[in-house]
C-alpha cells in the first residue's frame, strides 16, 4: 500500500484528492494537512510514502516544506508537487530541493492516481508544460555548473550514455534498446549512476545533467 500525505489548503480540494486517492486499491491517505508548517510536523509522525504538496499555502509555502521534509533525518518520502500555475516561479527551485515532480491541479483524476504510483516507484514526473519552462530555464542560462560538471568524472562511460538518455525521457526499457543491452543492466547502471551522483529519482537526474552541461537544450 502507497500512504499518501495530502498538503493542500483548500478543503474542498483536499477532501477530492483524499476520497479519489481512497478508493484506489494499492493507496492509503495516511493523513492531511492545511499548511506548510502542519506538513511538515504530519511527514515527521506519519513518514508516508509520497507527499501531495501545494505549492502555495499558509505559515509555510509548500517550497520550504519540501526542503523540510527531504532534509529529515531518515527521509524516505517523495513529496509530488501540484499547482495551479505552470509558469510558477518555484518549479525549478522545488526540484533542486529534492521534490520528484510536478502535476497541475487541473489535470485528469488518472494522471494524479499514476503520478502518485510513478513517484512512489522512485521515479520522476513533470507535467509537459512544466518541462517546457524548466528546460526554457537551462536554455536561459549562459554557463553550466562548473562543480556539477566535475562530478560527471565519477561516471563511467555507460553510465554517462545512461544518465544522458535519461534526461533525454527515455525508460529503462527503452534505454535497454538504445544500447542494445538486458533492462536489468540498464536498472544496475541507473542505481550506481544515483548513488555516485546522490540522486533520489530521475527528475533530479535530468536536472544534474542540464546543470552539469552533459545535455543541452535544443541537441
Amino acid at each position: 500500500m502507497i500512504s499518501v500525505l495530502i498538503a493542500e489548503d483548500q478543503g474542498m480540494v483536499r477532501a477530492g484528492f483524499a476520497a479519489l486517492l481512497a478508493a484506489q486499491p494499492d493507496m492509503r491517505v495516511a493523513g492531511e494537512a492545511a499548511d506548510g508548517v502542519a506538513a511538515v510536523e504530519a511527514a515527521r509522525e506519519l513518514r508516508p510514502d509520497v507527499v501531495l504538496m501545494d505549492i502555495r499555502m499558509p505559515r509555510m509555502d509548500g517550497l520550504q516544506a519540501t526542503r523540510e521534509i527531504l532534509g529529515m533525518a531518515r527521509a524516505s518520502s517523495k513529496v509530488l508537487i501540484l499547482t495551479t500555475f505552470d509558469a510558477d516561479d518555484y518549479v525549478y527551485a522545488a526540484l533542486r530541493g529534492g521534490a520528484s515532480g510536478f502535476l497541475l491541479k487541473d489535470a485528469p483524476p488518472s494522471d494524479l492516481i499514476n503520478g502518485v504510483r510513478v513517484v512512489a516507484a522512485g521515479e520522476g514526473l513533470l507535467a509537459p508544460s512544466v518541462t517546457r519552462r524548466l528546460i526554457q530555464e537551462f536554455a536561459a542560462r549562459k554557463q553550466t555548473d562548473g562543480r556539477e560538471a566535475l562530478r560527471l568524472n565519477a561516471l563511467t562511460a555507460r553510465e554517462t550514455d545512461v544518465l544522458r538518455l535519461i534526461a533525454g525521457g527515455l525508460a529503462n526499457a527503452e534505454i535497454a534498446a538504445e544500447l542494445t543491452v538486458a533492462e536489468e543492466t540498464v536498472k544496475s547502471h541507473v542505481g550506481r549512476l544515483f548513488g555516485k551522483l546522490g540522486l533520489r529519482d530521475r527528475a533530479q537526474a535530468v536536472i544534474f545533467a542540464y546543470e552539469s552541461g552533459l545535455v543541452v537544450p535544443g541537441r
